[in-house]
């Protein structure tokens, strides 16, 4: 299916629903203060898309940082988001003490028109990896009577197999205002050349199926950042001192 196809957000008929979004609010923090807003700005839109549509609330999911299934709400609190979200939209965010749960429940079923609500971090709930059992059940359960419509915005969390992204039972999904997809749909389906790719950062686990998706596309492709330590020790042995992402990587074909 065409990237440029893909079921979003302005398609669909959000008028007096309760809407889910999922949302990328894992931003940097320094002392309980947020250094970089830019991943909560980049939500902005789709938030104001849908009050601006007549949607009866917002509830957003999200995760910060990487608890592991331990509760930090010192270190991983998304009270500072919340009073920059509500700085942003020009509106009240009403913030929660879970993110799922009878309370919870209790408060999205009936909110004031147009509210946006925002739960406390508590990853432990969506970490596949981590959580337990019983609260990845229970989170399972009660996510759906949140909202009527599902939308994933968390571009850059979609490859992630979290419950908040990829076990949603609701009947209307759809993406939120993705330009990334707009971008990527012109650079693999109709791209100029000569097409060279850079790809940066660490976390080569998360971007290997990436790569071999793009070998076939790209005339050229730059391995930079901490993922190249990887590819060199793999291609040159050379020696690496501390890195992680190894014991995953996979050899790509010639």
């Amino acid at each position: 299916m065409s990237l440029s196809n893909k079921l979003t957000l302005d398609k669909l008929d959000v008028k007096g629903k309760p809407v889910i979004i999922r949302v990328d609010f894992n931003v940097p923090m320094k002392n309980n203060q947020i250094t970089n807003n830019q991943r909560i700005k980049a939500a902005a839109p789709s938030i104001k898309f849908c009050l601006d549509n007549g949607s009866k609330s917002v509830v957003l999911m999200r995760h910060l940082g990487r608890p592991d299934g331990v509760p930090m709400p010192d270190k991983y609190s998304l009270e500072p988001v919340a009073v920059e979200l509500k700085f942003l939209l020009g509106k009240d965010v009403l913030f929660l003490k879970d993110c799922v749960g009878p309370e919870v429940e209790k408060t999205c079923t009936n909110p004031a028109a147009g509210s946006v609500i925002l739960g406390k971090g508590k990853d432990a709930s969506g970490n596949k990896a981590k959580a337990e059992p019983a609260k990845l059940a229970a989170f399972q359960a009660s996510l759906p009577k949140l909202g009527d419509v599902y939308v994933s915005d968390a571009f850059g969390t979609a490859h992630r197999a979290h419950s908040s992204m990829a076990e949603v039972n609701l009947p209307q999904k759809a993406g939120g205002i993705f330009k990334e997809l707009n971008y990527f749909a012109k650079d693999l389906e109709s791209p100029e050349r000569h097409f060279l790719a850079i790809l940066g950062r660490a976390k080569v686990a998360d971007k290997i199926q990436l790569i071999k998706n793009m070998l076939d596309k790209v005339n050229e492709m730059i391995i930079g950042g901490g993922m190249a330590f990887t590819f060199l020790k793999v291609l040159n042995n050379m020696e690496i001192v501390q890195w992680r992402g190894l014991g995953s990587l996979q050899p790509l074909p010639p």
